[in-house]
């Protein structure tokens, strides 16, 4: 696990260094309560201001632990392994980062939060590639560029207001794409049952986040708010992802096996 967590680790450090110089000032984030539909609890201290939304990135370090283990009894190649690893160790770094934005409402965790999410998407096309090489042909470098590539992405929102939603909306339809694609290629019933819930979890997870305030008219979302079941959709996002791409690791690495 120390190759994966130090490959995590340092980028994370570094844009944790730069979200706290003046560099992103210009960004659009949200810095107050009004953004969320869910009430904050004025005797519950800063981190539980919003228990619910702050008790949710519980779910993520879980989840993320769940996977870090890997499933009992499962062989597993070291690269295979490396590559559950990353994705299960950015899952739980992402977590005290939304929690702290919320606990604080200042400009570098904001930033941060929407910063993170671009590197994870990421991650699921840089699996697939793995899937679709094989050990044998793959390469960290590509693995790396594709990486230092989201990292950078995140310029967009420098030069424009709507710059963070473009670079993610092009991400989200690049790990659909390329999950698609390989599930056409190596993908059975299992998997294909596994990337149908993925998607709709993600799609869950930005609609209900743009509709928070509009469901909050209704009781059922006025404590658990469409911001809360967002975030329940992105854990089942992130669960089912790694049901997928471990499941077609497998598949692959089984007709490897076979043709050799």
């Amino acid at each position: 696990m120390y190759p994966a967590l130090l490959h995590v680790l340092v980028p994370f450090l570094v844009c944790i260094a730069l979200a706290n110089t003046s560099l992103f000032d210009g960004v659009q984030v949200d810095l107050s309560y009004d953004h969320y539909a869910e009430k904050t609890v004025e005797h519950l201290p800063a981190f539980l201001a919003m228990p619910c939304n702050c008790l949710v990135n519980l779910a993520y370090i879980l989840m993320g632990l769940y996977w870090l283990r890997g499933r009992p009894g499962a062989r597993e190649p070291q690269q295979a392994r490396y590559m559950r690893e990353v994705f299960a160790l950015m899952a739980v770094l992402y977590a005290p980062v939304q929690w702290t934005r919320l606990a604080t409402l200042r400009r570098a965790p904001a930033v941060l939060d929407q910063w993170f999410t671009l590197p994870i998407f990421m991650w699921v096309p840089v699996w697939i590639g793995f899937i679709e090489r094989g050990p044998a042909a793959w390469r960290a470098g590509d693995a790396a560029a594709l990486e230092l590539g989201s990292v950078f992405s995140y310029g967009l929102s420098l030069a424009h207001e709507r710059g963070f939603e473009v670079a993610l909306g092009c991400h989200v339809a690049l790990a659909v794409y390329t999950a698609m694609r390989v599930q056409l290629r190596h993908g059975d019933g299992l998997s294909r049952g596994y990337l149908l819930l993925a998607t709709l979890s993600c799609a869950g997870f930005v609609l209900l986040k743009l509709l928070d305030h509009w469901l909050a008219r209704y009781r059922l979302f006025q404590r658990l708010t469409g911001h809360f079941w967002s975030k329940v959709c992105d854990v089942l996002q992130f669960h089912f992802s790694f049901c997928f791409l471990t499941t077609l690791t497998q598949r692959a690495r089984g007709k490897t096996t076979a043709k050799q």
